[in-house]
């Protein structure tokens, strides 16, 4: 990979992202209000009224009562206060496949934009002319919608730490974030799925003639993660160190498959072709 001409490519289009406010103003709205708003209406509430009062908490208690033997069902049940034990879960598990969204809406954003703002621009067919292999177009494609991806979810994960911990510090005396857990979704499972969302979009940017179009059909990459948050609601399954263990090591496999189906099926002609109305 000719290194300087994919740093002038990343450079190139992360330029496009930011002076394009609509689209990069929702792709910060949103993990902004996971970060700071979300845990704050979920904490304050419990430092001045019992759970009990604010609302019906009994899938909750049931949730709690289907924990398996472990460490998290101790720290649980350690807490007096069903305030504690409630708050305690929900900032450290229940909240983490939001996070998981941050990614994956960032990495479809700029993905989307990758190949199909470069059509709509009417710059591609002078990026495919240019004396540029094939390999380094794509490697700095990626790699400029994956590294704002993952710095935007540590940004956001750092600022919702800040915000756990002073709002929950007087319930607690202590500060309660983060778990081991959060550790595994930020450094093993968020760049995973950040990669295979990037993947699937630069793929879908390539072959689609617009924007619109190829975020439109990117987003459905969130649908996993929405259902692994469904399933997490309803007691199927916990999203605790083992499952993001075995859910990352997953998704590298599907990235490895996706890697080589872009490989395999996108070169210049088909871009070339992708062009044409």
């Amino acid at each position: 990979m000719n290194k300087r001409a994919a740093r002038a490519i990343i450079t190139k289009d992360i330029k496009a992202i930011s002076s394009n406010v609509q689209l990069w103003l929702p792709m910060m709205i949103i993990p902004l209000m996971f970060s700071i708003v979300l845990p704050l209406a979920v904490v304050l509430p419990a430092r001045f009224y019992e759970m009990d009062k604010i609302g019906n908490i009994d899938p909750i208690r049931k949730l709690f009562s289907q924990l398996p033997p472990g460490t998290l069902r101790e720290t649980i049940f350690s807490f007096d206060g069903i305030n504690q034990q409630v708050i305690f879960f929900i900032v450290n598990y229940f909240f983490a496949p939001f996070f998981l969204l941050i990614p994956l809406m960032a990495a479809s954003v700029i993905g989307a934009n990758s190949f199909a703002g470069e059509k709509e621009r009417k710059t591609l067919e002078t990026l495919l002319f240019t004396p540029l292999e094939l390999e380094t177009l794509f490697g700095a494609k990626i790699l400029a919608a994956f590294l704002p991806a993952i710095f935007l979810t540590l940004v956001c994960s750092f600022l919702y730490g800040i915000v756990v911990n002073i709002a929950a510090y007087p319930l607690f005396h202590r500060f309660i974030f983060p778990q081991g857990n959060w550790l595994l979704l930020l450094l093993w499972v968020t760049p995973a799925v950040s990669l295979g969302a990037v993947l699937v979009n630069v793929f879908i940017s390539a072959k689609v003639k617009g924007f619109q179009e190829a975020y439109q059909l990117g987003c459905l990459v969130i649908l996993p993660i929405l259902g692994i948050f469904i399933a997490q609601m309803t007691g199927i399954l916990l999203v605790n160190s083992l499952f993001l263990c075995w859910f990352g090591a997953a998704v590298l496999v599907i990235d490895f498959f996706a890697l080589k189906a872009c490989s395999r099926f996108l070169n210049r002609n088909q871009l070339f072709t992708s062009q044409v109305s």
